[in-house]
C-alpha cells in the first residue's frame, strides 16, 4: 500500500513539474512567435487591434534584411568577434579554472569571490574606461579592441563554470600523473584536459552567446567596419512602427545562427551541465 502511495505521489510531482515546464517554455516561445509573425506581415497587419491572426505571409522584409542591408556582412563580424572571444576565454578560463581547483579553497575563496563582483558591474561603468583606453591606442572599431573588452567581462563567468568542471575530477589523477613522470603542464594538457571536454564545450557555448549577443559594448567600441548584428538591427528603424516588421525579420536572422549551432551540439551541452553538477 505504501509503494502505491509513493509512486502516486511522485506521478503528482512529475505531472506538476511537467505542467510547469510547459507554462514557463511556452510563456518564453511567445515573443519569439510573435515576432515571426510580425516579420511576416505588412506592417499595417502587424498593428491592427485585435491582432490579425489571419494575414497572407510575405518575405518581403526577410528579403530586404539578407539582401539591402548589409546582413552577411553585419552576421560575419558577429561570427568573427564571437570565434575570438571563445579562443581567448575557454583556454585562458579553463587555465585559471584549475589553478584555483587544485589549490585549498581558503586561498580559492577570495579570488573567485573577487572574480564574481567584477561580473557584476554594470557594463556601462566598464564600457567607458574600455572605449578611453581604445581611443589612446587608435583602437576603435578594430575587432581586437571588442574581443579583448569581450573576454575581459566574460572571463568571470568562464573561470566559474569551469572550476565546477574540474572539481570533479579527483586530485588523485594529478598525483599519478606526477608518479609517471608528467609535470604539471603535461598532467593537465595529457589527463585532466581531456576528462573537462564536455564543460570545456559549455563554457565555449555559453561565451559564444554571450558574445554573440552583446550590445552596449559592441555599441561603444565599433564603427562602420566592425558593426555587429545587435547594433545593426538597432539602426533598422525599430523606433518607427513602419520599419518594424523590417526589425522583426532582423531578430529572427539574428537567432538562425544560434539556433542551428545549439541544435548540432545540444547532446554535448547537456552531457557538459550534466557531469559540471557538483555539490558544494
Amino acid at each position: 500500500m505504501r509503494k502505491t502511495d509513493n509512486f502516486a505521489r511522485r506521478r503528482r510531482e512529475r505531472l506538476l513539474v511537467f505542467i510547469a515546464l510547459s507554462i514557463f517554455t511556452i510563456l518564453n516561445l511567445v515573443p519569439l512567435l510573435w515576432a515571426l509573425l510580425t516579420s511576416l506581415k505588412d506592417p499595417a497587419d502587424a498593428f491592427t487591434i485585435p491582432p490579425t491572426l489571419i494575414f497572407e505571409p510575405t518575405l518581403e522584409y526577410h528579403r530586404q534584411v539578407w539582401l539591402e542591408n548589409d546582413f552577411v556582412r553585419f552576421l560575419m563580424n558577429s561570427l568573427i568577434v564571437s570565434a575570438g572571444t571563445v579562443l581567448i576565454s575557454v583556454p585562458a578560463g579553463s587555465l585559471a579554472a584549475y589553478a584555483l581547483s587544485r589549490i585549498p579553497r581558503r586561498s580559492a575563496g577570495p579570488i573567485l569571490s573577487t572574480l564574481f563582483t567584477i561580473r557584476m558591474f554594470p557594463h556601462m561603468l566598464l564600457a567607458i574606461p574600455f572605449f578611453v583606453m581604445g581611443s589612446y591606442l587608435h583602437m576603435i572599431d578594430t575587432y581586437p579592441l571588442l574581443i579583448l573588452a569581450l573576454v575581459a567581462i566574460n572571463q568571470p563567468f568562464t573561470i566559474w563554470l569551469m572550476h565546477g568542471f574540474f572539481l570533479e575530477i579527483p586530485r588523485d589523477l594529478d598525483e599519478a600523473a606526477a608518479i609517471d613522470g608528467c609535470s604539471s603542464w603535461q598532467a593537465f594538457r595529457i589527463v585532466i584536459l581531456p576528462l573537462a571536454r564536455p564543460g570545456m564545450t559549455v563554457a565555449a557555448l555559453f561565451s559564444l552567446l554571450l558574445s554573440y549577443n552583446e550590445f552596449l559594448f559592441a555599441l561603444v567600441l565599433t564603427g562602420v567596419d566592425t558593426k555587429t548584428l545587435p547594433v545593426a538591427i538597432a539602426s533598422f528603424g525599430g523606433e518607427d512602427i513602419t520599419s518594424w516588421s523590417l526589425s522583426a525579420a532582423g531578430a529572427i536572422g539574428i537567432m538562425l545562427p544560434i539556433v542551428v549551432i545549439m541544435l548540432l551540439l545540444q547532446r554535448h551541452l547537456v552531457r557538459g551541465l550534466t557531469a559540471g553538477a557538483v555539490k558544494g
